[in-house]
């Protein structure tokens, strides 16, 4: 079962969204991803996609922390994007501005949620804050 209360069924798309909460510092603006918890949702996220709404985003849940299984790649994503890598104590591990056609980025330490956001929003997270996220 996943976080969600559902069988994780590798080959669906979850459309469910989640609104993040910053328990150290207040978001200046409501965050809301899409809470992607499936195989082809994680393989697909945001490549493809020009241009990211400033109040959306997606949250990538891995089934282990890992900094391998959360490392991400830039390829076909036309657009510049921070990124936040979260633990499964919902501490912040890394956060980093990911560049467009970027290779390769991994987190410092070992995390299971990988928070991919507008550039704009970086600066609203700080390693050590720990976040909430609210299903529904």
């Amino acid at each position: 079962m996943t976080e969600t209360g559902r069988a994780n069924a590798p080959f669906v798309i979850s459309m469910q969204t989640v609104t993040l909460v910053n328990k150290n510092h207040p978001l200046p603006s409501p965050l809301q991803a899409t809470y992607c918890d499936s195989f082809l949702c994680r393989l697909r996220g945001l490549m493809f996609r020009h241009d990211l709404e400033r109040g959306t985003g997606l949250l990538l849940v891995e089934g282990r922390v890992s900094r391998m299984d959360a490392s991400i790649h830039m390829f076909f994503v036309y657009m510049d994007l921070a990124v936040v890598w979260i633990n499964s104590n919902y501490g912040v591990v890394d956060t980093v501005l990911a560049k467009a056609w970027k290779p390769y980025y991994a987190p410092r330490e070992p995390a299971r949620f990988i928070l991919e956001i507008h550039p704009d929003r970086l600066d609203e997270f700080r390693i050590g804050d720990q976040v909430e996220f609210n299903h529904g």
